[in-house]
């Protein structure tokens, strides 16, 4: 899907630009952007594109009777079959399988289970459609009259499998009213290449050392080896999720659309607190406003603030894939939160801020651990030679002798994930605002370093086989 996904950008993407600029009317750049998107959705899921379509109709139909029958049973009525037939459908395609074979499992019995191909995005626009009825329900936003302006929503191609998670409020006014200024459209190709630069140059790389370290037998591993993928798996997982956000973002703005950001550097974290308010930043939001507000959130009783936590950080694990590891991902962060919340919360802040970071990193790195191992015999034969419990070796040579001379990348991308290039904008525009030709010799770089990053992403796409979609369980 990644190859399909990043071919088509390349070989129908300069197409899509000219048809959407010649079209003189939003209604006719609206419908270009349906077409594109469906072909886009076709092109790798020639099958399930009609199960898009049938989510983006039913929630359009849903919100219309919701507002039709405003304050009557009725209106709750559409709102609940709206959500019951959304989580349905998710729970059919990427769920069943795994509940069948914990059925079997408890039971004994022999239930034939369940073997769907994951449409690629159903868990992000399943997520963006029923959020729309919702909040037509609490009178957030009307009903959208448009079924093409809808259905456009649903599948703009920019985030359609791999996010951010966009709500309807975020564009509702960008429908009918948005343009595209010369300054929007070369900032939105600069985020699109950043964002395919750490896909392609940083993400890619780093896979590619997790497979060699941690991805085939552990028996021969190292405590040193096992560590070092999963410090290269951290690497990877952040590159290619704010990767793929940042071109979503990118081609967001030469169009015309303004998405909500995803990724704030999340590993410049001093909690775990402040690490959820960076990473994935609209799936949080979304788990905040539609399951742990209207649980009751912060205005209970400490026992049921916990339980509300709980069902939350329970189902973001299950979202991330019909897996244990996954559920046990998401309540071992429910723990952390719980104990910054409950317990160490202030002493926390008292703490100098190095030792703020050093503790979030901790955390946040072993969670990869329980993310990436979806079998629980390896994530258990993982866990016990990290921490010397199994007699494995401390280093092996080979292993130590490529994470030496892959040293420079781990720096490399260590620094990519921090905020250099804020500091290094803030203080470019500054100094921009008073010398008019240093503007000129900045956006000159700017298309300079475009340049760059496109030849290099096109030369390493070109040589490379490893171009992982981990997005595939979402």
């Amino acid at each position: 899907m990644v190859f399909s996904s990043l071919y088509f950008l390349f070989l129908f993407f300069p197409l899509t630009l000219l048809l959407y600029f010649a079209a003189p009317k939003m209604k006719l750049k609206n419908l270009i952007l349906v077409l594109v998107s469906l072909f886009f959705y076709a092109w790798g899921e020639p099958v399930w594109v009609i199960l898009l379509i049938f989510s983006a109709a039913l929630d359009y139909t849903c919100s219309h009777l919701v507002e039709k029958y405003r304050d009557t049973h009725l209106s709750k009525f559409f709102l609940l079959l709206s959500v019951v037939i959304n989580l349905s459908l998710l729970g059919l395609f990427k769920y069943s399988g795994f509940f069948v074979s914990i059925l079997n499992g408890v039971t004994g019995l022999a239930i034939p289970v369940p073997e769907f191909r994951l449409p690629i995005g159903i868990s992000f626009y399943t997520f963006q459609t029923m959020s729309y009825t919702i909040d037509v329900y609490r009178r957030k936003v009307p009903a959208q009259p448009s079924f093409l302006n809808f259905l456009m929503y649903v599948s703009l191609f920019p985030q359609l499998i791999a996010g951010p998670i966009v709500r309807y409020t975020d564009i509702a006014g960008q429908m009918e009213n948005r343009r595209v200024t010369l300054m929007a459209f070369a900032r939105g190709t600069t985020r699109f290449l950043t964002g395919l630069g750490k896909k392609v140059l940083l993400a890619n790389y780093a896979g590619q050392l997790v497979d060699t370290l941690i991805k085939g037998d552990l028996s021969q591993a190292s405590v040193l080896s096992v560590w070092g993928g999963i410090l290269c798996y951290t690497f990877q997982i952040y590159f290619d999720f704010s990767g793929y956000s940042d071109m979503a973002i990118g081609l967001g703005h030469m169009f015309g659309f303004t998405y909500p950001e995803n990724f704030r550097y999340p590993y410049i974290a001093r909690s775990i607190t402040d690490f959820w308010r960076r990473w994935h930043i609209t799936l949080s939001s979304f788990f905040r406003d539609y399951v742990y507000i209207p649980l009751g959130g912060n205005r209970v009783g400490i026992p049921r603030q916990i339980f509300n936590l709980f069902i939350v950080w329970g189902l973001t694990g299950l979202w991330h894939g019909a897996s244990w590891n996954f559920i046990f991902w998401g309540l071992y962060y429910f723990v952390f939160l719980c104990l910054e919340k409950f317990v160490w919360g202030r002493v926390l802040e008292r703490l100098p801020g190095f030792f703020r970071h050093l503790y979030s990193l901790v955390i946040i790195v072993f969670g990869w651990v329980l993310f990436y191992f979806d079998s629980l015999p390896r994530l258990g034969s993982a866990i016990s030679i990290m921490f010397g419990f199994s007699g494995h070796p401390l280093t092996d040579p080979a292993q130590t002798t490529l994470l030496v001379n892959n040293l420079p990348f781990l720096l490399i991308a260590a620094v990519a994930c921090l905020p250099v290039s804020v500091l290094v904008k803030r203080l470019l525009a500054s100094l921009g605002r008073a010398n008019v030709k240093f503007r000129v010799a900045t956006a000159s770089l700017t298309v300079v370093y475009n340049a760059a990053m496109l030849l290099l992403c096109v030369a390493s796409l070109a040589g490379s086989t490893h171009n992982p979609f981990l997005y595939f369980r979402f």
